[in-house]
């Protein structure tokens, strides 16, 4: 009997799932341990995992499409063994102003299906039917989606000899997909200089681009952050030269295990020790209550494709600063190569942003709840400075506490960021 691949739950909030693109095809022979598909929940892109050796006998959601959990998305069995159709069918993409991903489930979606699937949704839609004439809007355009329209140029198909599957006639993704595989009439090549860019022009009027899963969770929680929770600032500057020092030195003596510590790991490893110095803000706001957390746990800010995720280094403060250096490195190229676990960025107390390695003097972060702080570190800048009553080149780096006012004061705020201050001008307390 083949196995079912469903849509499993990637993240504690996903309720539907983005079937980004298939890395595996149907006829494929997969083994456990192979990734069959990039899936995008509400907070991250992560490859999805096969748990069963055979053949791919059918893929029953298209590439693009939106998947409700625990909707079938592929069929793994011995090749010709019959498999039954799925309970349920995956969602069209979300209502969006342009529709760029999937049709509306209907003949759009059977079309998406046919373009993507070898042997097409049924087993009577075997290829795609040859590309009329596309609809033009009533001042003469071509009705297609701005995602179609890029992967038309890409593709070299003439948008204009298509017919569109989309509401309304738009042609979307999957009906130039099937131009292409059904060697659909290509473009007219346009003359450009050699130094324009390959992507298609922004029309005169602009244009409307639907968000990722990600992008719009990442919107909506950072609204509920600003509006519902009182944030104030508390800025500070510290001498960063002890830092520097140190950190050069260590980076000398490690260089032949090639080991080479950042200024934010010692960031991370200080934060930590501050939030043990001063509880009060490792906590969360929760239901008119205040959770003062047992472990320190915290994340930190890694900037990937279409948004950021803050994978979580736990119980910091008990670790090194060669093991918080090589735990962070390593969830960080997890992040990027979208391979994070849900457990390796769900469930930290206290944030880390750093922006001075891009060049940035100082910001204000907005509090990633339930967390009832968050660290912006700003670049390490030389400026003139008083030192035992003469002006010198001083090295100074700036940091900001946004703080949740329902759970943290102003001098409770203040008490941690000058523990954190001895600690980051006296770092060799951190490698004790």
């Amino acid at each position: 009997m083949a196995n079912i691949i469903d849509m499993p739950k990637l993240s504690d909030t996903m309720t539907v799932g983005t079937l980004v693109k298939w890395l595996k095809k149907e006829g494929d022979v997969v083994k456990a341990g192979d990734m069959l598909a990039e899936v995008e929940t509400d907070k991250a892109t992560m490859e999805l995992e096969c748990f069963f050796a055979g053949t791919i006998l059918k893929i029953f959601a298209a590439a693009g499409s939106q998947v409700e959990i625990g909707t079938p998305l592929c069929a793994i069995g011995k090749p010709g063994e019959k498999i039954d159709a799925p309970g349920t069918a995956p969602k069209a993409a979300a209502a969006a102003p342009a529709p760029v991903a999937a049709p509306a489930p209907a003949a759009g979606q059977v079309a998406d299906l046919a373009a993507r699937s070898p042997t097409g949704p049924t087993n009577t839609a075997t290829t795609a039917p040859v590309p009329a004439a596309a609809p033009a809007a009533s001042d003469g355009r071509v009705k297609i989606s701005p995602l179609a329209r890029k992967l038309a140029a890409e593709k070299g198909v003439d948008p204009s000899s298509l017919t569109g599957s989309g509401p309304g006639g738009r042609i979307v993704r999957a009906d130039v997909i099937a131009a292409e595989k059904s060697g659909g009439t290509p473009a007219a090549p346009t003359p450009r200089t050699p130094t324009a860019p390959a992507a298609a022009p922004i029309p005169a009027e602009g244009k409307l681009v639907p968000v990722s899963n990600m992008r719009a969770t990442i919107a909506r929680r950072l609204v509920e952050a600003k509006s519902t929770i009182p944030h104030f600032y508390l800025d500070l500057e510290i001498d960063a030269a002890p830092l520097l020092e140190l950190r050069a030195q260590l980076n000398a003596a490690l260089e032949k295990d090639g080991v080479k510590l950042s200024v934010n790991d010692f960031i991370l490893k200080a934060a930590a020790e501050a939030l043990v110095r001063v509880p009060v803000v490792n906590t969360s706001w929760e239901n008119n209550a205040i959770r003062h957390h047992g472990a320190v746990h915290v994340s930190f800010a890694v900037a990937i494709e279409d948004g950021l995720i803050t994978p979580v280094i736990r119980n910091t403060n008990t670790k090194t600063l060669l093991a918080i250096s090589t735990e962070a490195k390593a969830l960080a190229k997890r992040a990027k190569d979208k391979k994070l676990a849900p457990a390796e960025f769900i469930g930290g107390t206290f944030c880390v942003t750093n922006l001075g390695m891009m060049g940035i003097d100082r910001f204000c972060a907005i509090i990633n709840p339930p967390n009832a702080a968050i660290l912006a570190v700003g670049a390490t800048v030389k400026k003139p400075v008083v030192k035992n009553d003469q002006i010198v080149v001083g090295q100074r780096m700036n940091l900001t506490l946004s703080c949740d006012h329902r759970a943290v004061d102003g001098a409770t705020g203040a008490t941690y960021l000058a523990a954190l201050k001895e600690l980051l001008e006296r770092p060799s307390l951190l490698l004790l």
